[in-house]
């Protein structure tokens, strides 16, 4: 069982989670890490390159967070080594006129993998679970519909070919303050601060409550959630690239057999 690892029907609350631990990397200093991460990263496009070869798989990974979460950092390190040929990302922001027009899944299907392809969700459609919950915008008639939704949306994926493992990056309070304040003291980052994030701030333990209320409810052996303690950036990069790995692997790919013999052919001069 992975430490990180929410089982279905269990009862959890992020409060009682870490967003710091070893278990998976114990004794491991910050350049000793960032070492390992460089063979893990080897590893990751090695399958990649078997997944899209194969054209056969598909392979969708769920990022939420909240605000200073790290989901474009993990994104950006861990999916480093993956050919741009055969992965996409794709972000979520709050919903277009347009996308408001449809059911809230519509602009959601739209963007998962094809055979052999990755695909990265920064932020998803547990967004509007989560954030129409929290701010109250609709009703609890309405929203509590949607955990079942989700769930056979995930489910039809998952049996149509696609492997999906969702990442809740857990970083406790103090550690989102300091992210914070570290964007307004640095004049090259203040473009990522967005003053509405303190409102959300404001709300962190209701965001805490229903994160985990969703999080428990919607993990499923097919889909399942991982919560990895994010507070530390390089640690947090290493229990993403393993579990990603860990997925990959499930999914035993093979290079495609060709129909001619390698042996018998010449490249001439």
């Amino acid at each position: 069982m992975h430490p990180f690892l929410i089982s279905p029907g269990s009862d959890m609350h992020l409060r009682n989670m870490p967003t710091r631990d070893e278990t998976l990397f114990p004794d491991l200093n910050k350049s000793e890490g960032k070492a390992l991460l460089k063979d893990m990263l080897d590893e990751i496009h090695e399958l990649q390159t078997r997944l899209y070869a194969e054209e056969k798989h598909r392979f969708l990974v769920v990022f939420q967070a909240m605000d200073t979460g790290g989901k474009d950092g993990t994104i950006r390190n861990v999916f480093q080594s993956m050919s741009p040929q055969g992965i996409r990302v794709a972000s979520y922001k709050a919903p277009s006129q347009r996308e408001l027009a449809h059911d809230f899944l519509w602009r959601i299907h739209s963007q998962v993998p094809e055979n052999g392809e990755t695909v990265v969700f920064n932020r998803s459609h547990y967004e509007d679970i989560v954030a129409v919950r929290v701010r109250e915008i609709y009703p609890e008639e309405r929203w509590r519909n949607r955990y079942r939704h989700v769930m056979d949306f995930e489910r039809m994926l998952s049996d149509e070919g696609t492997k999906i493992i969702k990442i809740f990056l857990n970083i406790s309070k103090e550690e989102q303050k300091e992210r914070l304040q570290a964007r307004l003291d640095d004049p090259a980052k203040h473009w990522k601060f967005n003053p509405a994030d303190l409102s959300d701030r404001k709300l962190w333990d209701t965001y805490m409550d229903v994160y985990s209320d969703v999080i428990a409810q919607t993990s499923t052996e097919q889909c399942p959630w991982y919560v990895v303690p994010a507070d530390r950036k390089w640690y947090r990069n290493l229990i993403v690239a393993q579990i990603v790995i860990d997925a990959l692997k499930s999914l035993d790919m093979q290079y495609p057999k060709v129909d001619f013999d390698p042996s018998e052919i010449v490249v001439g001069d």
